[in-house]
């Protein structure tokens, strides 16, 4: 297995990631796009991207995954490149919560709201925030899992960041269930205010077991959701 930043790496994830923008865009216009379609080309872009950038990728607890119902999935978030890893290793269809700065770019971002992404705002603005949570439900509605990350931005230094309570409230007011997952050492692919994939690293995916919220308020859901991660997740010591 290779190691060190890529150039080639970084170039094919973004040709990667217009290679499925293009059909997905025009799928919609033409009323042909499918939620099979849309994990197919997921899948098919994930497993790519992950190959292409040599992760030594294991993965820990699938069989946490419930298969006969839609729940939350909440991860910590180091980098860009847990996106197509996550979606690389899920069993079944899943959608992300993504911030608004994502779907302003040109193709990928229109293909991300036809394919059912989420959109979500850092503003503040409560009606957004809530059209936002409005989404989410009707997906879960439909049987798609969503998948969130409750820090709402990348770490900056590998350590887990204070939670927000937008998605532990979707929780409670949905009754879905939440599934902790740990991501440990995406970071080092491609860290937070960098460009180039660095090749070679070594990721860890754990999902952890469903957590009921019937009778929890936001901040014990977050305090077994933290717990989950900080034992999972190998923060630097300084």
């Amino acid at each position: 297995m290779s190691s060190g930043s890529s150039y080639g790496a970084t170039v094919f994830a973004l040709y990667k990631t217009l290679a499925i923008s293009v059909p997905t865009f025009a799928d919609a216009m033409l009323g042909r796009l499918t939620i099979e379609r849309g994990d197919e080309r997921l899948r098919d872009w994930s497993n790519s991207i992950v190959r292409h950038a040599d992760v030594d990728l294991t993965v820990e607890g699938l069989a946490n995954v419930p298969r006969d119902r839609a729940c939350i999935y909440m991860s910590n978030h180091q980098s860009h490149l847990d996106i197509p890893i996550l979606f690389s290793v899920f069993p079944g269809t899943l959608r992300m919560v993504a911030k608004a700065e994502l779907f302003k770019v040109p193709i990928w971002g229109r293909a991300m709201k036809e394919a059912g992404f989420v959109r979500v705002t850092r503003s503040g603005n409560r009606v957004e925030a809530m059209a936002a949570m409005r989404e989410c439900a009707e997906a879960l509605g439909r049987g798609i899992n969503v998948w969130l990350a409750p820090e709402g931005t990348r770490s900056l230094d590998g350590k887990l960041g204070k939670f927000k309570k937008g998605g532990f409230m979707l929780a409670r007011d949905t009754g879905a269930d939440i599934i902790p997952i740990a991501i440990d050492g995406s970071r080092d692919i491609l860290p937070k205010n960098t460009k180039i994939i660095q090749r070679g690293a070594r990721v860890k995916v754990s999902f952890g077991k469903p957590i009921p919220v019937a009778g929890k308020d936001s901040n014990t859901l977050s305090a077994e959701v933290l717990r989950f991660m900080a034992a999972n997740v190998t923060e630097p010591s300084a």
